[in-house]
């Protein structure tokens, strides 16, 4: 079969007749065909550093031109982003038992901008155990804060088990907050959401709870109060 695009004398009669299209309108098409075989082809190449590795981005910079290299500078960033969020954040989730020799390179050689949260504690006192528990869930909760206990008097000696349970909040070896001794607690009865609540106020999580889970004893005492008041009646009060 003869080949509709050659310059032949017999395509150049059927041209005439409107048969065979010219050629400058064969040579336009091919040039546009060429123009969108480039661009689907850059489209390909700049969609796919969507799929890239770091690595990857930094092989392939060269088959980029200046436009793609703005939007894949952006995307690299965001990149860089998320993996350091992710290297952060793997780095924790359980928490880590220290003693005394471990507390300046746990606490306060941390690290920069890191939150601490460590639990004097000792075996046998019962809310000691049940904190210890909630850390767990909070640890894994939190994973970007670093949740840690001791024995307290493996990191202050003759530390008073009166003073038991405490914790401490670090921020760069700084204490930010501390809560000492059972009563701050509220006792056997403190839920992890209760524990939650109370580290968030001191700025080193950043809780999901919309309110405190625990109402403050005043409004339980006057709830108690309304309830245990007597009912006014209609009539007037007998004279005894």
């Amino acid at each position: 079969m003869q080949d509709p695009n050659a310059d032949t004398e017999w395509n150049d009669i059927l041209r005439k007749k409107g048969i065979l299209p010219s050629q400058e309108s064969l040579n336009k098409l091919e040039k546009e065909a060429e123009e969108e075989e480039q661009r689907v082809l850059q489209q390909s190449v700049v969609k796919t550093y969507e799929d890239m590795t770091l690595e990857e981005l930094e092989d392939n910079e060269d088959e980029f031109n200046e436009e793609d290299e703005r939007a894949i500078e952006m995307y690299r960033q965001q990149r860089l982003a998320e993996w350091k969020a992710t290297k952060l954040k793997s780095k924790f989730g359980e928490v880590l038992e220290i003693s005394g020799k471990d507390y300046v390179q746990e606490v306060t050689k941390a690290g920069g901008g890191l939150w601490v949260i460590l639990h004097l504690y000792k075996p046998g006192i019962p809310l000691c155990a049940l904190i210890n528990q909630h850390f767990s869930g909070l640890a894994r909760k939190f994973p970007d804060v670093k949740f840690i206990k001791a024995i307290s008097t493996t990191c202050i000696p003759n530390y008073p088990d009166r003073n038991l349970p405490t914790v401490f909040v670090y921020l760069e070896g700084d204490i930010k907050a501390q809560f000492v001794g059972p009563l701050v607690f509220g006792g056997m009865n403190l839920t992890k959401d209760e524990l939650e609540w109370k580290l968030s106020k001191s700025g080193a999580i950043n809780t999901d709870l919309e309110e405190n889970p625990k109402k403050p004893v005043e409004d339980a005492l006057l709830s108690s109060v309304r309830c245990s008041a007597p009912m006014s009646g209609g009539s007037d009060s007998e004279d005894y």
